[in-house]
């Protein structure tokens, strides 16, 4: 019975970790318009994927505390067609809020950003998979 209970919690913990949606996890953004990378931990929020800035680093890879640290920085995203995901972006660089495209490719994402219905778009960099 000992090992049965032990077989039933690893079977549900590797059901859930394989259940994951591939945008979950920790990524690591390009640099802003300062140089400064955030790192988000994306997850599920409600029925659509949020993501807040955990933490912080300088140009030079120092750990800084911007008082943006738990910040939504993307939220409401669904998927979209091909690995995409569509949702609102805010960067705390420029204090502004956009439409997203946030494109998935194994590790990284793409991202872009659109504001006045797509008439003016910005390149968001790539973001690498730190977990």
């Amino acid at each position: 019975m000992k090992y049965l209970k032990q077989a039933t919690m690893i079977f549900l913990l590797a059901t859930g970790a394989a259940s994951a949606d591939p945008i979950e996890g920790l990524w690591r953004t390009a640099p802003d318009d300062h140089g400064d990378v955030g790192y988000i931990r994306i997850s599920a929020c409600d029925a659509a994927y949020c993501g807040r800035l955990e933490r912080a680093e300088n140009s030079a890879g120092q750990a800084i505390t911007p008082d943006t640290i738990g910040t939504m920085i993307v939220w409401d995203l669904t998927p979209a067609a091909n690995g995409a995901y569509e949702g609102r972006i805010y960067a705390p660089d420029r204090d502004k809020e956009y439409m997203s495209r946030l494109e998935l490719a194994t590790n990284q994402i793409t991202v872009n950003g659109c504001v006045l219905g797509g008439l003016i778009c910005r390149n968001g960099g790539e973001w690498a998979r730190v977990e």
